[in-house]
């Protein structure tokens, strides 16, 4: 519920940066990848200015998936957009911010990925916090009125310190504050996106 809370305060928060927010102004939006990966989400973007929006996409993921088997966390990822010809339609890019905590382990894994090695999640429970900024590339397609597809890719950096656990439902930390720099593919979407 707090979580839940914490998303509302966020769109409140996106929404009243234009006090004039009408028609064609503000769109809602989900990400149809982190549907497929079962991570409820949101996203509300509002026009500051004619080529100017800002964009907040929330998701959270509290599912169990099997026995002992944990993938779950929140995450917010406010973004500043520049939009090439006009706000919400054609070529944008942007500059984003993220952040949110995670309970992840027992999940196999096997490969690692600009430096960060997955298969740890094998053997290993982490939890933890992350925060990071990047920047994004991104097309949006109007196929009606108040309705587009939008298409969006960023990199970036990221920041997490965590705890981790011998396994998935060990209580006894083998690490205590650990941290790591992860550099690499911070936002991937394809957002179904209604404008009103």
């Amino acid at each position: 519920m707090k979580r839940l809370s914490l998303f509302a305060i966020l769109f409140a928060f996106g929404y009243m940066l234009v006090p004039d927010a009408k028609g064609q102004n503000v769109a809602l939006k989900t990400n149809l990848i982190y549907d497929a990966l079962a991570n409820v989400n949101l996203g509300l973007e509002v026009k500051m200015a004619p080529r100017w929006t800002f964009d907040i996409n929330g998701d959270i993921n509290d599912w169990s998936f099997g026995e002992y088997k944990k993938w779950k966390h929140w995450m917010a990822q406010p973004e500043v957009r520049y939009w090439f010809c006009e706000a919400m339609h054609g070529n944008f890019i942007g500059l984003e911010l993220h952040g949110g905590q995670y309970n992840i382990g027992n999940i196999d894994m096997n490969f690692s990925f600009l430096g960060t090695d997955f298969s740890v999640l094998k053997d290993s429970r982490y939890q933890g916090w992350y925060a990071g900024a990047g920047l994004t590339y991104g097309h949006a397609w109007m196929l009606s009125k108040h309705w587009n597809i939008e298409a969006e890719i960023g990199v970036g950096w990221s920041f997490t310190r965590f705890d981790s656990y011998p396994c998935a439902k060990c209580g006894s930390k083998i690490i205590e504050n650990g941290d790591h720099n992860y550099i690499g593919l911070t936002k991937a979407a394809l957002n179904v996106v209604y404008i009103f």
